[in-house]
């Protein structure tokens, strides 16, 4: 599998002492199909993580210093609660934001996966924002901001499916199976925000 970095701070994938998903395997399955993901989208997740791998660090600086530094409501989840700025925390959740794009892309959608899938949810919760980093930062990020921001993550991340001159309809392929990908990513998400009708 390709790592973004040799030495990612708090990245677990993988790790026997994460919390389980509460997500079964099955109601994985029957996620799929609510989005449409197919073996054929699979299939171009592979290609999309064989063009974006090299072009992580400037995807993640176009969303988070392109995009989010400019909108305050959602930069100030990763600053201080006093609005200053906390560059080792920046620095560490970009490369595990980096490798989300890979593993978005490059990893089999098994147990390990949905299970790391919880934890990045979890990470955004009160339950356990800040904890990996030891950061003094806001205690949640709001489910609402997740859910939005996939929209732009969306439109965004095109160009870089493009970069590589693939055909049209490569591309085309490409960004269709990265948008069911990330509706399924954060679908999953929304199980760790609470609520017993998920």
């Amino acid at each position: 599998m390709t790592r973004v970095a040799e030495v990612m701070p708090g990245y677990g994938y993988g790790d026997a002492t994460l919390t389980a998903s509460p997500v079964t395997l099955e109601e994985l399955e029957q996620l799929k199909i609510t989005v449409g993901l197919t073996g054929d989208d699979e299939r171009y997740l592979r290609l999309a993580g064989e063009v974006l791998t090299g072009q992580t660090t400037p995807i993640v600086l176009h969303w988070r210093s392109q995009i989010i530094a400019h909108i305050p409501h959602l930069a100030r989840h990763s600053r201080a609660l006093d609005g200053s700025p906390l560059p080792a925390y920046l620095a560490a959740s970009n490369l595990r934001f980096e490798q989300w794009i890979l593993d978005t892309c490059l990893r089999p959608y098994d147990r390990t996966w949905l299970d790391y899938q919880h934890e990045i949810a979890l990470r955004h919760t009160s339950a356990k924002k800040n904890q990996t980093d030891g950061a003094p930062s806001t205690p949640f990020v709001p489910l609402r901001d997740v859910l939005g921001f996939v929209a732009v993550m969306n439109d965004t991340i095109r160009p870089y499916l493009a970069a590589k001159g693939h055909a049209p309809a490569e591309v085309e392929g490409m960004h269709r199976a990265w948008c069911r990908a990330i509706q399924l990513q954060v679908a999953l998400w929304a199980k760790a925000y609470g609520g017993g009708e998920w």
